[in-house]
């Protein structure tokens, strides 16, 4: 498998490293959206952290927190977008990451979703079917 992130992780390619461990890695993205766009992989391969181990999801998220206040120490931003994406809808990188973005008040990034008014009944329907799911899983 040719993976950049892997490639990364085993020191093969060079990155901007700002925190490592035994389980995950934070890099600067490359082509980052603002300053101090930062993203956070695990170690292993995995492509999707909401869907690996519960402690790779639990340790790309627990570096998550720890790198935002390490950007937060040394940028000062006013907050941070956090996100995840995953599938060929989204992204070009199978190895599961998190984007760290700090925000300014002058910066450039959108994030916006269109919204529409969730109708009541179709609320319950979803919120049941997903209950039902969720139980099915525990």
């Amino acid at each position: 498998m040719d993976c950049e992130f892997c490639r990364i992780v085993a020191g093969d390619e060079r990155a901007h490293v700002l925190y490592e461990n035994d389980e995950t890695i934070a890099i600067l993205d490359e082509n980052p959206a603002v300053t101090g766009h930062s993203l956070v992989l695990p170690r292993s391969h995995d492509d999707d952290v909401l869907t690996s181990t519960d402690s790779t999801t639990t340790d790309v998220f627990r570096t998550a927190r720890l790198v935002a206040t390490g950007l937060e120490e040394a940028l000062g931003p006013v907050g941070f977008s956090v996100f995840h994406t995953t599938g060929s809808l989204v992204g070009t990188v199978d190895h599961a990451h998190v984007h760290l973005l700090p925000r300014f008040e002058d910066d450039d990034v959108s994030l916006s979703l269109g919204r529409e008014t969730l109708p009541d009944r179709e609320g319950t329907e979803l919120a049941s079917k997903i209950r039902t799911a969720l139980e099915e899983q525990s």
